[in-house]
C-alpha cells in the first residue's frame, strides 16, 4: 500500500432537506476539517454556505449535460471523487438530503474506495422521508410503510398492500433516464403509474403531492387530490406522491392465538408495537 493509499480516505455525508439547519454536528466537522470537499446539492443557498464553510469546495453539478445519460453523469462524479482520494486527501462528499437515499455516486464511491484500500464511510442525514413522516403525520410503526421509485415501482411490477401506506419517489421523471430541464414532468409517465394504481386504489383515491421545505420559513407543498387528477397535478422534480391506506387488513385471528395476544383487542397491537419501541429509545 502507498503512502496516498494510508492517508487518503473518503467520508460521505447529507446536508439535509432545509439549507444549512439539518445538518449534523459530525458532518459539518468532516466537511470543514476535508482537504477537499465535493458537494451536489439542490439549491444555490446551500451551495453558497459550502463554499463559505470550505474554501476547497467544488460542485459535482458541472457533470449533468442535456440529454446525457444519468448513468454516465454518475460514473463521471465516481471518478472525480476517487481521484482526490487517490491523491491522499481526506475528502468529504456532501449530497443534498440523506446521502444514502436516491444517490448512486454515493454508495457506488464508498464501495470502489474500499475495495483500493482506503478508508471510506457514509454518515445519516435528514431525508425527504423524514419531513414526509413529520408533516404529513405518517407513522411507520402503525401500519408498516412501502417505498418504492416510481419507474422502478412499474418496470418490475412490484407487489404492494393498498392497506399500507406507500410511497413513490421521483414521479416528476417516470421513464425518463436522462438529463432534461426542457419539460417540468413526464405526464405520459404519471397517466401509466395512475393506471396501474388504479388496480387497487379507487379513482377518487385522496393522495398527496409532497415537496419537503426548502428553505425553514417556508411550508412543505402538501397537494391533495384524487388519483385520476394527478397527471395535472403540480408535479416538479422534488415532488413525492403519497397514497394513504385504502382499508384495512384482516387480523389473523389463528396467530393472535399463537401469539397469546386477546382475540377481542387486535387493535391494540400496532399501538402497543409503537409504545414498546418509544421505551426501548
Amino acid at each position: 500500500m502507498t503512502a496516498s493509499q494510508t492517508r487518503g480516505s473518503l467520508t460521505v455525508v447529507g446536508t439535509g432537506i432545509g439549507i444549512a439547519g439539518q445538518v449534523t454536528v459530525e458532518a459539518r466537522a468532516h466537511m470543514e476539517q476535508a482537504d477537499k470537499l465535493l458537494y451536489l446539492v439542490a439549491d444555490a443557498a446551500t451551495s453558497y454556505w459550502i463554499n463559505k464553510l470550505n474554501p476547497t469546495a467544488e460542485s459535482l453539478a458541472g457533470f449533468y449535460g442535456e440529454g446525457k445519460d444519468r448513468l454516465v453523469t454518475y460514473t463521471e462524479m465516481i471518478e472525480r471523487i476517487l481521484s482526490c482520494v487517490r491523491e491522499g486527501d481526506r475528502v468529504c462528499v456532501a449530497f443534498y438530503g440523506h446521502p444514502g437515499g436516491f444517490v448512486y455516486p454515493s454508495h457506488e464511491a464508498v464501495r470502489l474506495a474500499r475495495q483500493e484500500g482506503f478508508s471510506a464511510s457514509m454518515l445519516p442525514g435528514i431525508s425527504a422521508e423524514d419531513c414526509l413522516f413529520a408533516d404529513l403525520g405518517v407513522d411507520p410503526g402503525r401500519y408498516g410503510c412501502q417505498s418504492y421509485e416510481a419507474t422502478d415501482f412499474l418496470v418490475h411490477h412490484r407487489r404492494y398492500d393498498p392497506n399500507v401506506p406507500l410511497i413513490l419517489w421521483q414521479i416528476a421523471v417516470i421513464g425518463e433516464m436522462g438529463y432534461r430541464t426542457d419539460q417540468p414532468y413526464s405526464r405520459s409517465g404519471l397517466e401509466v403509474l395512475v393506471d396501474v394504481l388504479q388496480e387497487e386504489y379507487s379513482a377518487d383515491h385522496d393522495v398527496v403531492v409532497y415537496e419537503a421545505a426548502q428553505i425553514p420559513v417556508c411550508d412543505p407543498v402538501m397537494t391533495h387530490l384524487p388519483l385520476a387528477k394527478l397527471p395535472d397535478a403540480p408535479v416538479t422534480g422534488i415532488s413525492t406522491l403519497y397514497l394513504p391506506p385504502a382499508g384495512k387488513t384482516a387480523v389473523d385471528r389463528s396467530m393472535l392465538e399463537r401469539l397469546g395476544i386477546s382475540r377481542d383487542k387486535p387493535e391494540q397491537v400496532a399501538k402497543s408495537a409503537v409504545k414498546a419501541g418509544q421505551a426501548a429509545t
